[in-house]
């Protein structure tokens, strides 16, 4: 299976491209692919799905939905999705199967921000679209566990979000940036690829920047960053072993920095960043993470049963204690749930206890509640009150 992007269908020069999509130097609120991401705010969608053979789709309430509209053909992919690339983009795509970018749409006057993943699967492209919510909610408003606020009061130090593709770790990490930002007199920088969330200064000082647009790439953001005066830092997601070190390295030399990765839950979230390094690097990697790591937030979301919220996040809390930092250093990592579970005086809490609060508080079905979780007859257990303690572990 071919994994480059099918360029037979999509003119090279700037002259064919023009052509092709009926106006290449068009304003972007006149393109047609426009007409679904106003789709996606009219229904209240979260994501936009565009397959080829099939009429777009919209993600409501946690659902795949089809519009009722005609199936997108391939030409039609590419004449609705080619115009929204840039240059440099528009490289990275042929180059690499998909390219990741921001795309701002107007709507009756507002401006709406989207993130975009265009992408090639079995020969032909597809795209899926991320709404980024114009107002970044409080954590009250994002149905946020209190001790949230309590992982932006650290001087320095590294705080994870962990999650899969959808989960809100970027608007979670917004809501924590935007406490800060109301609260400190501080400079914060974002590195972002892209940004999403756009930022008003309050009491903070703000910069963000974005690959390929502010700044070439993630190594040569960093190298700067520490010749910005940041004290709060959010490097995008840690991808790969340089972007993980050079946060990691601006973690040691006194800021604070937040950033998310692909993880399932907060303990498996060390064996993650273990796989992005070589295995005689994991020792001295260990030692690093138990000195400098303060949290990891692991986050699911989960359709309600209410009219709003319409999802809420399934957090799980891993903070650095004495006994947390001791296992990851001793390499005993399938003790951490344990200690999780005997740290919850500290702040800490498993998915079960995020599950038990939404399904007591008549947010969240049970079948769905039992769905997701890890332990299932332990949430039973909960829910029938029943006491679940943490065994001894040391």
């Amino acid at each position: 299976m071919s994994h480059a992007a099918p360029k037979a269908e999509a003119p090279s020069t700037p002259k064919a491209r023009r052509n092709y999509t009926g106006g290449f130097n068009q304003a972007k609120s006149d393109l047609p692919v426009n007409l679904f991401f106003r789709q996606m705010i009219k229904f209240g969608g979260s994501d936009l799905h565009l397959q080829v053979g099939k009429p777009p789709m919209l993600r409501i309430k946690g659902v795949i939905r089809e519009l009722q509209m005609d199936p997108i053909s391939a030409e039609d992919m590419v004449k609705l999705c080619f115009p929204m690339l840039d240059e440099r983009n528009e490289a990275i795509f042929h180059e690499e199967g998909g390219a990741d970018y921001a795309w701002v749409v107007d709507n009756e006057g507002e401006p709406w921000r989207f993130r975009i993943n265009l992408f090639v699967q079995m020969g032909k492209v597809g795209m899926v679209a991320r709404k980024v919510e114009r107002s970044i909610p409080n954590f009250e408003g994002l149905h946020l566990p209190p001790v949230m606020s309590s992982l932006c009061d650290f001087d320095q130090g590294m705080v994870l979000l962990a999650g899969v593709t959808g989960s809100g770790k970027s608007t979670t990490i917004a809501s924590m940036l935007n406490y800060v930002n109301a609260r400190d007199r501080v400079h914060i920088l974002t590195i972002e690829d892209p940004i999403e969330f756009v930022y008003t200064g309050d009491k903070a000082v703000i910069n963000q920047r974005e690959i390929g647009v502010d700044i070439k790439d993630f190594k040569i953001a960093m190298k700067h960053a520490v010749r910005q005066d940041p004290d709060i830092m959010l490097v995008g997601e840690m991808r790969d072993m340089e972007t993980f070190e050079t946060a990691m390295h601006a973690a040691e030399t006194g800021h604070l920095v937040f950033g998310t990765i692909h993880a399932s839950s907060a303990p498996s979230t060390i064996g993650r960043i273990l796989d992005l390094f070589p295995r005689d690097m994991h020792s001295a990697l260990r030692s690093s993470m138990g000195f400098n790591l303060k949290a990891i937030v692991a986050q699911k979301l989960l359709a309600t049963i209410r009219e709003t919220p319409r999802r809420v996040p399934i957090i799980e809390i891993m903070t650095m204690n004495s006994m947390v930092r001791k296992l990851i250093v001793e390499e005993k990592d399938d003790k951490l749930y344990d200690a999780m579970r005997i740290g919850k005086d500290e702040g800490m809490q498993l998915f079960n206890d995020s599950l038990y609060h939404f399904v007591t508080k008549e947010y969240v079905a049970r079948a769905d509640a039992f769905e997701i979780s890890p332990n299932v007859e332990q949430l039973k257990m909960m829910l029938k009150g029943i006491d679940v303690k943490g065994p001894a572990i040391l």
